[in-house]
């Protein structure tokens, strides 16, 4: 983290999981200029491999998200969204890849006040795919997107459609307002 971006002090918040138990470990929040980047941690190997000699740390995999910088904090319903999605992981069993989207069945936010109604996933391209003592993994972005967003991505593919989004937005910050 600390070569791909510049806040050396970001806000951090642990969870009441257990390293490699049910969810992510914790959360942290690095301030950009105009957004946080939201980190997950806990979803590869913190404080050891869980499998020996594994090629890949963990679920090989560490959630991102970016939100508009608002407030002194980022929003609480983007730390709840990355947490309940860890917790999906773990309960599942399904890791999650670049192009897989997801409807969790109403606004990301919990509130109605936003078009945002479903989730995909990419490779987050401002963080390096990285090499550890317990194993290899990536960052994957998690991006806030319409009903209508989705209905496209199932028409043509997830890719097609972040990629014009990101046109818009280049690091893809997920904005309830939009």
């Amino acid at each position: 983290m600390a070569r791909a971006v510049p806040d050396r002090n970001p806000l951090h918040w642990g969870t009441n999981t257990l390293p490699g138990q049910d969810g992510i470990y914790g959360l942290s929040a690095y301030r950009g200029a105009d957004h946080w980047l939201l980190v997950t941690f806990g979803l590869t190997d913190l404080f050891g491999p869980i499998v020996p000699n594994a090629q890949i740390s963990g679920w090989g995999f560490e959630l991102t998200m970016r939100v508009p910088m608002t407030e002194q904090q980022p929003p609480a319903w983007s730390l709840n969204l990355l947490d309940k999605l860890g917790r999906y992981v773990f309960s599942s069993g399904r890791p999650f890849e670049p192009g897989h989207r997801m409807d969790p069945g109403g606004p990301i936010t919990g509130k109605p006040d936003t078009r945002l109604t479903a989730l995909a996933f990419a490779e987050d391209l401002q963080l390096p795919h990285i090499d550890s003592p317990f194993g290899s993994a990536r960052f994957l972005t998690v991006v806030g997107i319409t009903a209508d967003e989705l209905a496209q991505m199932k028409a043509t593919s997830t890719h097609q459609v972040l990629d014009t989004l990101a046109a818009g937005s280049p690091t893809l910050i997920t904005d309830p307002s939009r």
